[in-house]
């Protein structure tokens, strides 16, 4: 049987996937989409490394439940946390030694809350690239180091390996930007959310489609039956992708469920 007949749910990044930077909109063939999905009885999904808190500008689009921090809090349509794990405190103690007295720009990612360590004019940029609030400043004498989901660190790419070796060994470094990198629990993706959803809804990961264009949906896109890459996605996304598509500003999603006849 071809694959794509029988896909049952299908997992959507957001930023460059189904939000598109340069028109600060969703495409409107991606929402026809999205409904003709739900109309065939196709569930759809959220997997971000956004917060639950920052996707107001897709949440109104019904979706049955939500992928968040790149796997690591795994919340259901009623708002229900289905799976969450935070980064090891010991890493995130090593990361604010580091920065008291290293130039390193970062932000932390709580289930309800997100805090910065300076707002720089690269900070600045960042969220308003993701149309979000620069967050206030974090509380170095006081930090609450247990509960934070994610970070995300302002690094050049050359440097990740060294950084993430010497000051946080027990997380691991995905980008979804060239100057950007979410950092997360070692065995964490989006790959994780997805089984998260296939055991809670029922439906075998065979039976499964995914869409991204980061270096944070490279795990989703393998582990999924049918992982597609947008055009617009980097190298390194769209070699493991089963299918490349158009651009999100080109119905780069419409396109790819044409092709696959579904």
């Amino acid at each position: 049987m071809d694959k794509a007949t029988t896909v049952k749910a299908v997992f959507f990044d957001i930023d460059g996937t189904l939000f598109s930077a340069k028109t600060k909109s969703i495409p409107a063939s991606t929402i026809r989409a999205l409904e003709y999905l739900r109309e065939r009885g196709i569930r759809v999904f959220i997997a971000t490394g956004r917060s639950i808190n920052a996707i107001s500008h897709v949440q109104h689009l019904n979706f049955d439940g939500y992928i968040t921090f790149n796997g690591g809090c795994c919340v259901a349509k009623d708002n229900s946390v289905l799976f969450k794990q935070a980064l090891d405190p010991q890493d995130i103690q090593q990361l604010l030694h580091y920065t008291s007295h290293q130039p390193l720009n970062f932000s932390l990612m709580y289930e309800d809350c997100h805090f910065v360590n300076q707002a720089t004019p690269e900070i600045i940029a960042m969220y308003a690239y993701l149309n979000l609030p620069v967050p206030p400043l974090v509380d170095r004498t006081n930090p609450d180091v247990c509960n934070i989901l994610q970070a995300n660190i302002l690094l050049k790419q050359e440097d990740e390996l060294e950084f993430m070796h010497n000051i946080m060994p027990n997380s691991i470094a995905t980008r979804w930007a060239p100057h950007s990198a979410d950092i997360n629990p070692k065995g964490i993706s989006k790959k994780v959310g997805v089984e998260v959803f296939c055991e809670h809804f029922g439906f075998h990961i065979s039976e499964t489609m995914s869409f991204g264009d980061g270096g944070n949906d490279i795990e989703m896109l393998r582990h999924t039956a049918i992982g597609v890459a947008m055009g617009n996605a980097t190298a390194d996304v769209k070699a493991v992708a089963d299918y490349v598509t158009d651009d999100i500003d080109n119905d780069g999603i419409w396109k790819a469920l044409l092709y696959f006849k579904i």
